[in-house]
């Protein structure tokens, strides 16, 4: 009798032991896309794509804006968490936004906010969370908007010096901006369905809550490197007109693309060892979207810089 209770408390601590693990993953993936290795390609191959009147400091930085891409993932640090969870709280919703959870009669209106913060009040009023939908496009926004007074400040700049330290922040808040923009590629950050099929499933996608890590971190570290990536990017440069147009067209894009690539997976699930043609077609085609917009928005910003 001992020996069975001993068994079942053995197998119950196991059973724990393993939904508390997959608790971590699922935490972890909601907002981490690409990981490390697809964050490293889309800075590289954008910042190997800006145009050739960019000042010269800023196409040298190449290797400084691919490591800083990954950079706020890296703030997600699981110890720092555990210390004190503030700055995780406040930034995770910063990576995603679930564009089918506002209602589409409403949704253009809610993204017409005019700041983060108008934006969470107009969630409340439909009854929603900020926290749960994402705030990513106004991240992106924001980042870019900062980039471009960098830019102005850096123009004005009456000595060697004081440009010398305008340069170092442009670098950095350029290198962060563009984790965002790399979390908008990947479909699985602009939709419900971010880590295996969510809901009414009669195609069969995937649903094994382990779809976001195996298609942005372990495939595309596997399968894809930076050339893949460079080849895609047009080798003219986009203007934005709108910051706001062009970012949230870019998150509906994206989403748009989200049945496809559970389909994708359907036919050959991703995965370190997968070789379909169509899954690298796919992928590199979403990294090089991340890339291209990351440089056209960091171009906007140095052109439209110019302007009072």
């Amino acid at each position: 009798m001992t020996f069975q209770t001993d068994k079942m408390r053995i197998a119950k601590r196991g059973a724990i032991t393993l939904i508390a693990l997959s608790a971590l993953l699922f935490t972890a993936t909601r907002v981490e896309a690409w990981g490390e290795a697809g964050h490293r390609m889309i800075g590289l191959a954008a910042a190997q794509a800006v145009p050739g009147d960019m000042p010269d400091f800023f196409k040298q930085a190449a290797a400084q804006l691919a490591y800083l891409n990954p950079e706020p993932d890296r703030w997600r640090d699981r110890a720092e968490k555990d210390r004190d969870g503030a700055l995780d709280g406040a930034t995770a919703a910063d990576h995603f936004i679930d564009l089918e959870m506002i209602p589409a009669d409403r949704l253009a209106g809610a993204l017409a906010a005019p700041n983060r913060f108008a934006y969470v009040d107009t969630l409340q009023t439909l009854g929603l969370k900020a926290t749960t939908v994402g705030i990513l496009p106004y991240r992106i926004i924001e980042m870019t908007q900062a980039l471009r007074i960098e830019w102005s400040l850096w123009r004005a700049a009456g000595d060697e010096a004081t440009k010398r330290m305008i340069e170092a922040r442009i670098i950095n808040d350029a290198g962060i901006l563009g984790h965002y923009v790399a979390d908008g590629s990947n479909p699985m950050h602009a939709s419900v369905h971010y880590n295996g099929w969510s809901g009414a499933n009669p195609n069969g996608y995937a649903a094994d809550k382990r779809m976001h890590g195996r298609f942005e971190s372990a495939y595309v570290e596997a399968q894809l490197k930076v050339g893949d990536v460079s080849v895609l990017i047009p080798p003219v440069a986009r203007i934005f007109p709108s910051l706001r147009s062009a970012t949230i067209a870019y998150l509906h894009e994206s989403n748009s693309l989200t049945e496809r690539l559970y389909q994708i997976d359907k036919a050959a699930p991703f995965g370190a060892q997968t070789t379909a043609a169509e899954n690298k077609a796919f992928t590199a085609g979403r990294l090089a979207a991340g890339a291209q917009m990351l440089r056209d928005l960091w171009y906007t910003a140095w052109i439209t810089s110019l302007a009072p």
